[in-house]
């Protein structure tokens, strides 16, 4: 069932943690969500205003199929550095995740710095429901995507991006001097380059015309310049 809706590879699930999406038919973004196999069942992590969202879309596809949607209380910690042996990795920066214990998230921890650094989009910002390609989002380069497991919904739109045309936008982390809200058009020469997003520190996410990106760019009275990451 889930295998053939999602943008990753659910086999991979079963001894780790899998990141990956739920996608439009028209290919575009609508739910992202951690999967890892316990027991006989596939456990989603995501976050918690989108989970009713996400157990009515995946209804509207189980029609007839054995399967059976539950929401549960587990809770969920997070951390960095040594890894509980019951826990599991997300992304290296990103640290590891622990399912079903008390909430061991150091409450120090600047997440959105770790994010930016390492331009990693978040739900409900740089993430936009039914807007946002999984591939300008950076979901290859985050083992959000497999191109080799066959057809899930949104898959040709995904496939076509890949394999037939170079991305001309997509999110990026940038150099700011000064600040501006979430959204703010980036400029350049008079013509919109993109938006600015999640800022921490002299860092941004950005999405970019990349033709359109480089070292004099403005959002508001924010100064952009454009550090391609590698």
């Amino acid at each position: 069932f889930l295998q053939d809706l999602i943008s990753n590879d659910l086999s991979r699930a079963t001894d780790g943690l899998i990141y990956a999406a739920l996608l439009s038919p028209k290919g575009k973004y609508l739910f992202d969500f951690f999967v890892t196999k316990q027991d006989n069942a596939y456990l989603l992590d995501i976050a918690t205003d989108r989970a009713p969202h996400l157990a009515q879309r995946l209804n509207m596809y189980k029609l007839r199929a054995d399967v059976t949607l539950t929401g549960t209380d587990m809770t969920v910690g997070r951390g960095l550095g040594d890894m509980p042996t019951t826990a599991f990795s997300r992304h290296a920066a990103l640290g590891w995740r622990l399912y079903g214990a008390d909430d061991t998230t150091p409450p120090s921890i600047d997440w959105d710095a770790i994010r930016v650094a390492h331009c990693i989009p978040e739900t409900g910002i740089e993430l936009i429901a039914d807007g946002t390609y999984i591939l300008e989002a950076g979901f290859e380069r985050l083992n959000g995507v497999d191109f080799r497991k066959g057809c899930y919904v949104g898959q040709e739109v995904t496939a076509r991006m890949k394999h037939k045309t170079e991305l001309r936008k997509g999110f990026a982390t940038v150099e700011i001097n000064g600040t501006a809200p979430i959204g703010t058009d980036i400029m350049t020469g008079g013509k919109v380059a993109g938006q600015l997003y999640t800022q921490s520190g002299n860092q941004a996410i950005a999405y970019l015309r990349f033709d359109r990106a480089n070292d004099d760019m403005t959002a508001g009275d924010a100064l952009i310049k454009y550090r391609a990451l590698t």
